[in-house]
């Protein structure tokens, strides 16, 4: 089986109906980033960010997987697909994708404060109980914070992540501007003999020399189209 890796940005998730932070009406037009995604805004009104988070987690009890994240999920039928995702929602997961790497975090894991990545203290949260509240605490006594790679923050996942690109056969670009580092970067580490798809309805420059096929269409229409190319239905 060929190794298929997808990258996949907030334009994956847009026909679910979960907004997008960038673009007219994104979040960052109704909240400035510094308040909300980013350690300094954290520390200086942690209640606010944690209720940001909140509504965020509240919206995605209310959408499902569109036909792109399930077309994805299909492909597994057919390749060892390896999805690594700018978006912290679990609509991959949802729609079946077996390996999903998340690069900026996952909106229903909460952590600690104290250090963010110590796995000892990250919980992922119910359905039933979403809402994280000023007080409650994490297993070091540290306030229970959202489970998200804010700006300024390392990215714990991009070495995995890099790995896999490196390994890969097709590498499959979907619904992200490519302005976001370090994610934006990973199509440097595709092998020069490695296939490479672009699916978004907008135009997209991806500051790179690479050969790359176009399918400019939204997401669930352009995995359907993916498929179709790759000879999988």
């Amino acid at each position: 089986m060929k190794n298929l890796v997808v990258l996949s940005g907030a334009g994956m998730s847009a026909e679910s109906g979960i907004s997008t932070f960038r673009g007219g009406g994104g979040l960052w037009d109704k909240y400035p980033v510094e308040q909300v995604a980013t350690p300094e805004g954290y520390a200086k009104d942690p209640e606010l960010v944690i209720n940001f988070y909140n509504e965020r987690r509240k919206q995605l009890l209310e959408v499902v997987p569109n036909g792109g994240h399930l077309g994805i999920a299909d492909l597994e039928k057919d390749f060892n697909v390896t999805v690594i995702t700018q978006n912290i929602d679990n609509l991959h997961e949802r729609a079946g994708s077996k390996h999903v790497i998340h690069l900026h975090g996952e909106l229903t894991k909460v952590c600690s404060s104290r250090n963010p990545n110590d796995y000892r203290y990250i919980k992922e949260l119910s359905p039933e109980e979403y809402q994280v509240r000023l007080g409650d605490k994490a297993g070091d006594g540290s306030q229970l914070r959202p489970f998200i790679v804010w700006f300024g923050e390392s990215v714990p996942m991009i070495e995995t992540a890099i790995e896999y690109v490196e390994s890969a056969d097709i590498f499959v670009i979907i619904g992200t501007s490519m302005n976001v580092y370090p994610a934006a970067g990973l199509l440097n580490y595709a092998p020069q003999d490695t296939e490479i798809y672009l699916i978004d309805p907008n135009p997209v420059d991806i500051h790179s020399y690479r050969k790359v096929s176009v399918i400019q269409k939204g997401a669930s229409e352009g995995v359907e189209e993916l498929s179709a190319l790759l000879n999988t239905d």
